[in-house]
């Protein structure tokens, strides 16, 4: 059992396989305690595939991966955010060398404009956002 399924079996109180939006939000509620039974109720109606309005173990899958892919998302955000400075929304190679710093890694900012150029897909010398999300996905 994987753990998408582990919690899918956790969630179903009545264990019939099958995930109504008040089962979803009570069990998610006492994490997300600002989440309304409507908002449960909007994120998952694109997912499901039958007109019951319940969610099968597959489209909890696909609910759990898309929460994910989004929380990566944000993640990269936050961290590419600590790497910024100068009030320039892009890292530079100065950034990059005081972010090193900070965690231990001593290099030269010519070393740091080494590392930007190999994802630096539009020259400018800097790694904007995307180029940081290819460098931090591959």
């Amino acid at each position: 059992m994987n753990k998408c399924e582990r919690v899918f079996t956790y969630f179903d109180k009545n264990r019939d396989g099958k995930l109504t939006p008040s089962e979803l939000h009570h069990c998610i509620g006492p994490i997300a305690s600002e989440l309304s039974l409507e908002a449960v109720q909007l994120v998952v109606a694109p997912l499901l595939s039958s007109e019951d309005g319940v969610l099968g173990l597959d489209e909890f899958e696909c609910l759990m991966e898309s929460v994910s892919e989004e929380e990566k998302m944000e993640d990269l955000k936050k961290t590419f955010r600590m790497y910024e400075m100068e009030g320039v929304e892009c890292i530079t190679p100065r950034s990059l060398k005081r972010m090193l710093s900070k965690m231990g890694e001593s290099r030269s900012v010519d070393k740091c404009v080494e590392m930007i150029d190999k994802y630096d897909l539009n020259g400018d010398g800097m790694l904007n956002f995307d180029e940081f999300k290819i460098m931090m996905l591959s």
